[in-house]
C-alpha cells in the first residue's frame, strides 16, 4: 500500500512539474517582459515590417508565396495533430495489447489499465488543443491574405492610408504565428509527455529535457542572434 502510495505521489508530482514548465514558457514567450527578445517576439517585429514593405510595393506575388508557405505550414502540424489524435483512439482500444507490450520492457513501469488509460486521454487532450491552435492559426493567415488584399497600391492612396492597412494584415500575421507557435510548443510537449509512460522519473527528465531545448530556442539560439544584428 505504501507503495502504490508513493507511486501515485511521484506521478502527480511529476505531473504538476509537467503543468508548472509548460505554463512557466507561455508565460515567458507570451506574456512576460521577455517576450520582445524571444525569438517568436523578434520574429512579430519583422512581421510588421513586412507588411509596411509590402505596402509600399506594386508587385506583390512573393507576398503571397510566401503567405501561402505559411498556411500550409499551419496545414501540416494540423493534419499530423489529427493524425495523432486518431492514434491515441486506437491505442485506447488496443489497450491490453499495449499493457502487454509495456510489460516485456524493463525500463517501463508496470500501471494499471484505468491509470493507462487516463495517461492516454492527457496525451489525446494535447494532440486536441495543438489541433485547435493549428487550425485557428491556419484561419488567421486566411484573414491575413484578405487584409494583404486591401493594402491599396501606392498610386491609389497616400502612404499613411498604407500604413494602415499594412498595420493591420501585420497585426493579423503575427497572431497568426503567434498561435502556430503555441501549437508546436504543444506537440513538443507532447513528446515531453510520453515519458510519464515509462514512469514519473522519466517524466521529469523528459520534461526537462524539451524545456531545455525549447528554452534554447527561444533565447539562446543562433537563430535569435541573427535577428539582434543590425
Amino acid at each position: 500500500m505504501t507503495k502504490l502510495l508513493a507511486f501515485e505521489i511521484a506521478d502527480l508530482a511529476a505531473l504538476g512539474f509537467f503543468v508548472i514548465v509548460w505554463l512557466a514558457l507561455e508565460i515567458a514567450v507570451n506574456g512576460s517582459p521577455l517576450r520582445h527578445r524571444s525569438l517568436s517576439g523578434l520574429m512579430a517585429r519583422r512581421r510588421r515590417e513586412w507588411m509596411l514593405v509590402l505596402a509600399e510595393r506594386e508587385v506583390r506575388i512573393v507576398d503571397a508565396t510566401i503567405l501561402a508557405g505559411l498556411q500550409q505550414g499551419a496545414a501540416y502540424f494540423g493534419t499530423a495533430s489529427m493524425l495523432a489524435i486518431g492514434g491515441c483512439f486506437a491505442a485506447l482500444g488496443a489497450t491490453d495489447e499495449a499493457l502487454r507490450l509495456f510489460e516485456d520492457i524493463p525500463v517501463i513501469d508496470s500501471v494499471s489499465r484505468v491509470v493507462f488509460e487516463l495517461k492516454l486521454a492527457g496525451l489525446t487532450l494535447i494532440f486536441v488543443y495543438a489541433f485547435f491552435k493549428f487550425g485557428w492559426s491556419y484561419r488567421l493567415f486566411n484573414y491575413c491574405s484578405i487584409l494583404i488584399g486591401a493594402v491599396q497600391q501606392p498610386k491609389e492612396t497616400d502612404s499613411e492610408t498604407r500604413r494602415k492597412q499594412a498595420h493591420r494584415a501585420g497585426e493579423m500575421n503575427t497572431i497568426a504565428g503567434r498561435h502556430f507557435t503555441v501549437g508546436q510548443r504543444s506537440l513538443f510537449m507532447a513528446l515531453a509527455y510520453l515519458g510519464w509512460f515509462a514512469g514519473p522519473v522519466v517524466f521529469f527528465v523528459t520534461t526537462t529535457a524539451v524545456a531545455v531545448v525549447l528554452i534554447r530556442r527561444q533565447f539562446f539560439s543562433h537563430a535569435r542572434q541573427l535577428l539582434l544584428e543590425e
